[in-house]
């Protein structure tokens, strides 16, 4: 995922948040270095095909964030005080509030779209393992395990 023109950024105070075409950077700082306990941290790369939910805090008094929970991922669970050491999440003020609601709104627009699309293909290959099953192909074992790596149990 490299910068392009397509690409639209969003600054926050700890990061950078840069939505590309097939998914999110996060730039990390100096502010960022500072801001997160000072822990190094590179660029993350994440594709929306990874972003399971977005969660949103729009700023008033306190600073607002957007947080993103990836599959098998963990997340920070402890709101904006957490949010702040979270690599996952960009920090913002309320003169941001509509920048980062704009990026929270593509971002789930998206991933929406990723998933739709990614649906029949799933459904397809559940269609044939179940067809393998049928015809004694593969076992019970060997389709529950397939069906789980599909699904991503």
């Amino acid at each position: 995922m490299s910068n392009t023109t397509n690409d639209k950024e969003f600054k926050g105070y700890n990061g950078t948040l840069i939505l590309t075409n097939t998914g999110i950077i996060i730039k990390r700082g100096t502010k960022g270095f500072l801001l997160g306990g000072f822990q190094m941290r590179g660029d993350k790369t994440i594709p929306y095909s990874s972003i399971v939910a977005v969660q949103f805090k729009k700023a008033g008094l306190s600073a607002g964030y957007i947080q993103f929970t990836l599959k098998g991922g963990s997340e920070a669970k402890g709101g904006l005080l957490q949010s702040t050491r979270d690599e996952n999440s960009i920090n913002f003020h309320s003169n941001r509030n509509k920048e980062f609601i704009e990026a929270k709104e593509l971002i789930e627009q998206r991933i929406g779209s990723e998933g739709s699309s990614a649906r029949p293909s799933e459904l397809d290959e559940l269609t044939k393992l179940a067809t393998l099953k049928d015809k004694g192909i593969i076992n019970q074992k060997e389709f529950d395990a397939k069906k789980k790596q599909l699904l991503g149990l």
